[in-house]
């Protein structure tokens, strides 16, 4: 989840969501309630663009916050003010979602994001509203990728290009415009196919809503004779990656290195790409074309089912009914469970059958997101948000015995706006900052007294705090979630996609008491899911030459906190770091109509909680290519619905965590699930209990 709940909760019960539109402000309502009436009332603007709204009270009684009434005449002021009611009433300004703007409590709404955002004025309890719609960034720059061989005569390549803001966010929305500014050595058609005409250099033009970028790119005359295509193998499975090689030999039989080849593949549900990369989504036979100016090669490949369905047992439960579960952490024989609420509870799993409670640690907290310990078990930290004192930040804990945690310290210094994340790493926790949306790295090798020693964050010179309720929130910049692998901190940075920094890696001189940029990955949310949702990079999970990379999306406003259905959404990208400062998107993982939350990754199996979709166990071994879920890679699921939990049959499942043999669903609704694989099935992914 996120830092937004507490203040959505406050959004959420004043605006009803965005259905109230301001038709009918300016006039007194039926009955002599109070109008409150925004101004402007709709607008238009552009992504940075701020602007100060007015609202003023009209007719009837206005219920303060407190509760008591006081009179306000039938014609308000400005800015809130009521004429004649002595003290100026109570406003408090709100702009939802809240990852596409944020207002100051002056009224001022500055716009970070395209799509559709409430602006909703509270005087003195009666909510008035704004509709503005954020037109997208426009185009800064356009990037061509140079072709990796020369092109051949008569030969023609795919010119892969990218339209991007200023803030380097990909629009994939706009229309590029081709031309060639040396026809005569190649020409580009209008989808950016350049074709080989005669030998020497051509530069070839994408532009884009003013923005230009230019590719020089080789013409050379064809050296292939004979071309064939080397395959490791004639039959695969969907979902398997197959590198097929081009053999060409050019005059006297002598090879040639990396030659300029086009790859294409007939059938539906697979594909080829430009560096010879094959893989299908569905079972069947498909041909195969290497082309090299006239020559031609073509070899075809035989897809079976992947066929790696397993059953998955329920074999245990902690099951919550009135409260919420958050984040889960295992470690030996004992498990450790966060809550939206105050409390984290501490149970015995050494016999997972019967996991048995047998403590808790009561905080002020509204809500306790994430849990762990360090890898002896011993110490152990949990994140805090919404306290009654305003003081959150992160709790650590005595766990020497396991069973009964103690409170050992807290620390709130620099980061009592709330944390919801947080990452241990030797003595060393790396958490979110709900305030500011930095990182901060606190050392605690004095568990008594633990210090800050650095804060990293991406740079927004629009972003801000801001303050609802007395919940803090970071407007133009939200640090979500992060994890740390081999001296990389992978951050998860919401609408700033996945930032890599070196924290001990040494790649860029980088330490945990001075972490250095490495780079970034940026998504377009907006074109994903479009508007009226939460949505940003989620949750970074790195395996091997990937990082998993979640996406959370709700709708604009809802309230954890009630016991109505949330549909939220999201997809899983996968992404390519070996080459750690060039990550590449290379495949994806979505469940339709479910919510991408929590991973982990073990033994190249993927658990994880869907929200909706209940928990899922994927097959993420060999090289990752293409749609997962459409390759069959799923290996079971699990339905996390209880018609005793929190919200009736309706699952939410947070996350998922392999140990000894066992795999830990968390879900928000219903609680713990302990599962367990079952052999091997011929067909199918179904499970107990299941979709």
């Amino acid at each position: 989840m996120s830092k937004l709940l507490a203040a959505l909760a406050v959004a959420a019960a004043f605006t009803g969501a965005t259905a109230v539109t301001s038709s009918a402000q300016g006039t007194a309502a039926p009955g002599g309630a109070p109008v409150v009436e925004v101004t402007p009332a709709t607008l238009e603007v552009d992504v940075g663009q701020e602007v100060t709204f007015e609202a003023a009270v009209h007719g009837g009684p206005v219920t303060p916050l407190s509760g008591q009434t006081e009179e306000v005449p039938s014609a308000g002021g400005a800015s809130g003010a009521a004429e004649g009611a002595g003290d100026a009433p109570d406003v408090l300004w709100i702009a939802s979602p809240f990852d596409a703007a944020a207002a100051d409590q002056d009224g001022k709404v500055t716009f970070y994001q395209p799509g559709n955002v409430v602006v909703t004025a509270l005087v003195n309890g009666t909510p008035g509203f704004a509709q503005v719609r954020v037109r997208p960034a426009k185009v800064a720059k356009v990037e061509i990728a140079r072709p990796s061989a020369p092109l051949v005569v008569g030969g023609a390549a795919q010119l892969d290009a990218v339209a991007r803001a200023a803030s380097g966010t990909p629009r994939e929305d706009v229309s590029l415009s081709w031309t060639s500014e040396t026809p005569d050595v190649a020409s580009v058609d209008a989808g950016g196919l350049v074709t080989g005409l005669a030998t020497g250099k051509a530069t070839i033009v994408a532009e884009s809503d003013g923005a230009r970028g230019t590719v020089t790119v080789d013409v050379v005359e064809n050296p292939v004779r004979t071309l064939a295509i080397e395959s490791p193998s004639a039959a695969a499975r969907s979902g398997d990656v197959v590198r097929l090689k081009p053999l060409a030999k050019g005059e006297g039989g002598t090879a040639i290195a990396d030659p300029f080849v086009r790859w294409s593949v007939s059938g539906e549900g697979a594909f080829v790409a430009a560096d010879g990369a094959f893989v299908a989504e569905r079972p069947g036979t498909y041909a195969v074309t290497a082309t090299s100016g006239d020559h031609v090669a073509v070899t075809s490949l035989v897809v079976k089912p992947r066929a790696i369905g397993r059953a998955l047992d329920v074999v245990g439960r902690a099951p919550a009914k009135q409260f919420q579960v958050a984040e889960q952490w295992i470690v030996g024989d004992w498990m450790y469970v966060g809550t939206i609420a105050d409390r984290v509870y501490a149970y015995d799993v050494s016999d997972p059958a019967n996991p048995v409670k047998t403590d808790s640690i009561l905080v002020d907290a509204r809500t306790i997101n994430d849990v762990s310990t360090t890898p002896d078990g011993r110490i152990g930290v949990f994140t805090r948000e919404g306290a009654s004192s305003r003081k959150n930040g992160i709790v650590f804990f005595d766990a020497s015995d396991p069973g009964h945690p103690k409170v050992v310290s807290e620390y709130t210094e620099t980061v009592t706006g709330g944390v919801h994340s947080a990452f241990i790493d030797g003595h060393y926790v790396y958490l979110t900052d709900d305030a500011t949306g930095s990182m901060r790295v606190i050392d605690f090798s004095n568990v008594k007294k633990p210090r800050e020693v650095a804060r990293w964050q991406v740079e927004n010179p629009q972003a801000h705090t801001i303050e609802i309720e007395g919940q803090f929130l970071s407007g133009g910049r939200y640090l979500h979630d992060l994890q740390i692998v081999d001296g990389l901190a992978y951050l998860a940075y919401w609408r700033d996609g996945l930032v890599i920094l070196d924290v001990g890696n040494g790649i860029k001189g980088g330490s945990p008491e001075k972490p250095q940029f490495v780079s970034q990955l940026r998504f377009n949310h907006n074109e994903l899911y479009g508007p009226d949702w939460l949505a940003g990079t989620h949750t970074v999970f790195r395996y091997e030459d990937y990082v998993f990379v979640g996406d959370e999306v709700f709708p604009a406003n809802f309230d954890i906190e009630s016991r109505d259905r949330i549909p939220p959404r999201g997809i899983l990208h996968v992404v390519d770091v070996s080459d750690v400062e060039h990550p590449v998107k290379v495949a994806e993982y979505e469940v339709p109509e479910g919510g991408a939350h929590n991973v982990w990754v073990e033994d190249d199996v993927l658990t994880m909680g869907y929200y909706t979709g209940g928990g899922r166990v994927l097959d993420v071994s060999g090289e990752l290519r293409g749609d997962l879920y459409a390759q069959g890679r799923e290996i079971s699921r699990l339905f996390t619905g209880d018609p005793e939990g929190y919200r009736p049959n309706l699952p939410l499942a947070w996350g998922a965590q392999p140990h000894r043999g066992h795999v830990f669903f968390n879900d928000i609704n219903s609680g713990i699930w302990i599962t367990k694989l079952g052999a091997p099935r011929e067909q199918g992914t179904t499970t107990a209990p299941g979709f």
